[in-house]
């Protein structure tokens, strides 16, 4: 009697065989899966609908509103500076051809602080711009009327003691300022022709001004024992001490620091009219405005720098060259 049940080894081949069918089919099953996901991916996407595109309209920047401020628009304000400038420098000024024209701008108007009104003390007619009276023609003096009325003497020193305290407080708590420059100072020498101390460049250069005494022709030297005083005789500097370089036609009422010498004894002033005298006048000379005989009272004109007055020729010159051109 035969039976049917497998040996080992058979067992074994056919475990064996089993486990080889199962990976070819998972093997199979992957490639299908991805094959339809690959056909899944590749189908035709259906495109969107053409949509017309409308042209996007400029956002104008909102202008905030503020408290007193009205609206104007900004062709406004151009013109009125361009009829401005046209009036003072005598252009013509086209606002388009200017800046951007479009659009409002914010106009806010502040009162002003202080007003002074002037009155005609004729016809008591208040004035304008000008300083003569619109309705009598009559030129403002003293006696018109002015609003508000000037500050008294004690006003305008509580005034200054309250600017001055004001000016005191913020110089001892004045901010400190930090400064990040740490960068060397940077100085030009040169070597000594005399091997002496180096040359050091200070920049522009500077015009020694020397004083002879006119006494005894000796040196003042800024180094003297007294200031302006001439160490050989004791002679105080005066005008007529020589300078050199000379410099009168800026200096016409003498050196300053100088004092009165013999022979230039300085320029006097009416002290009636202000009216300056001739450098040479004696006492007893008429004023050229007022017929005031200068005496004791006129003071002297405080030397001073003054800026001389243009050659007429040169202008003359100028003007030929000026008219040539516009032909």
């Amino acid at each position: 009697m035969s039976s049917s049940t497998p040996t080992p080894a058979e067992g074994k081949q056919k475990k064996g065989m089993d486990k080889v069918l199962y990976r070819v089919k998972t093997v199979f099953h992957r490639k299908g899966s991805s094959s339809r996901k690959s056909q899944a991916s590749t189908a035709p996407v259906a495109a969107p609908p053409p949509t017309t595109s409308q042209p996007l309209t400029p956002q104008r920047k909102k202008v905030p509103d503020y408290e007193g401020a009205t609206r104007i628009p900004r062709m406004q304000v151009h013109e009125e500076r361009a009829k401005k400038l046209g009036a003072r420098f005598g252009l013509e000024i086209k606002p388009s051809e200017w800046h951007s024209t479009e659009g409002e701008v914010l106009r806010v108007d502040k009162p002003v602080r202080m007003r002074i009104h002037r009155e005609c003390h004729h016809c008591k007619t208040r004035f304008g711009a000008g300083n003569v009276c619109p309705s009598c023609q009559h030129t403002r003096c003293k006696q018109c009327t002015r609003y508000p009325d000037n500050r008294t003497e004690a006003e305008r020193e509580a005034n200054r003691e309250r600017k001055e305290a004001l000016l005191q407080r913020h110089k001892d708590m004045a901010p400190i300022l930090p400064s990040y420059d740490y960068s060397p100072e940077i100085v030009l020498k040169r070597p000594s022709k005399t091997h002496a101390q180096d040359l050091v460049y200070k920049g522009r250069p500077r015009m020694r001004v020397r004083r002879n005494c006119h006494v005894c022709e000796s040196l003042i030297t800024s180094h003297a024992k007294q200031a302006r005083t001439c160490d050989q005789c004791g002679h105080k500097r005066c005008a007529d001490c020589p300078r050199y370089p000379d410099n009168k036609k800026s200096y016409p009422y003498g050196y300053p620091n100088d004092e009165p010498g013999s022979n230039f004894k300085g320029v006097f002033a009416c002290h009636q009219c202000r009216t300056k005298f001739g450098p040479q006048a004696e006492d007893g000379s008429p004023c050229s405005n007022c017929s005031h005989e200068k005496c004791s009272h006129c003071p002297r004109v405080k030397p001073r720098r003054v800026e001389p007055e243009p050659d007429p020729e040169v202008l003359e010159s100028l003007r030929r060259r000026m008219a040539a051109l516009q032909t």
